[in-house]
């Protein structure tokens, strides 16, 4: 069984095209794959990023997503999760989100989680996504881009996850993110400079080529 972690640099980067992509990168290789939203905020009745990555992937609603297997903990206040579970009077219980990744892994081979805005977002009173995925060791793939900002909050992504001796899997740097030219370049490529043995996978828009594959094995 083989699991993957999508986070990203900061919220709206990218990460539910890249889970649903490199979902369908491995269902086009002929492996039983299936993604995890853990949270989301922000939305009613049925995860709206679930429906993005079936859609992606090119299938229809599993009965796992009927369950909400697929994401079990939909909030509608779009906030962070903490704030969001506690305006319904709930709390966030990562057992919870463990116990759905279980079922899961009893009938998917590989399952690719999907986190919510940035690796220090708070999930509760006491956990961030990034404990969640130092406890549980799941490898990384970090969604960036080229959008201002994004060598920083790059690079200090990837300087704590490397403290915190997390795997990281490679990086996809997402083009869908309107950037001058230059930026888009120069931003590849500090990060690559400082970084030479991680994989970057560039994303294009997938909205204006849903149908398109994306070619994730240097990553996996």
């Amino acid at each position: 069984m083989k699991t993957i972690f999508v986070t990203g640099i900061d919220t709206g980067v990218g990460k539910t095209a890249a889970a649903g992509l490199l979902a369908k990168h491995l269902l086009e290789k002929g492996e039983k794959v299936i993604t995890l939203k853990i949270v989301e905020t922000g939305a009613a009745g049925f995860s709206e990023d679930i429906k993005t990555h079936r859609n992606i992937m090119g299938i229809a609603l599993t009965e796992e997503d009927q369950k909400g297997l697929t994401c079990p903990y939909l909030f509608s206040l779009p906030a962070s999760p903490r704030l969001s579970a506690n305006r319904e009077g709930k709390s966030i219980d990562c057992n919870k989100i463990l116990s759905s990744l279980h079922e899961l892994q009893k009938n998917y081979s590989t399952v690719i989680l999907e986190g919510a805005g940035g690796l220090f977002v708070p999930l509760n009173e006491r956990e961030l996504i990034v404990d969640f995925i130092q406890k549980n060791r799941f490898p990384v793939v970090l969604v960036s881009s080229p959008r201002l900002g994004s060598i920083n909050h790059t690079l200090l992504s990837l300087e704590a996850l490397k403290n915190r001796g997390i795997k990281i899997i490679g990086i996809v740097y997402n083009l869908a993110v309107e950037a001058d030219p230059l930026i888009v370049e120069d931003t590849r490529k500090t990060i690559q400079d400082f970084y030479p043995k991680l994989p970057i996978v560039d994303l294009p828009d997938y909205k204006k080529n849903p149908l398109q594959t994306i070619n994730f094995s240097e990553i996996i």
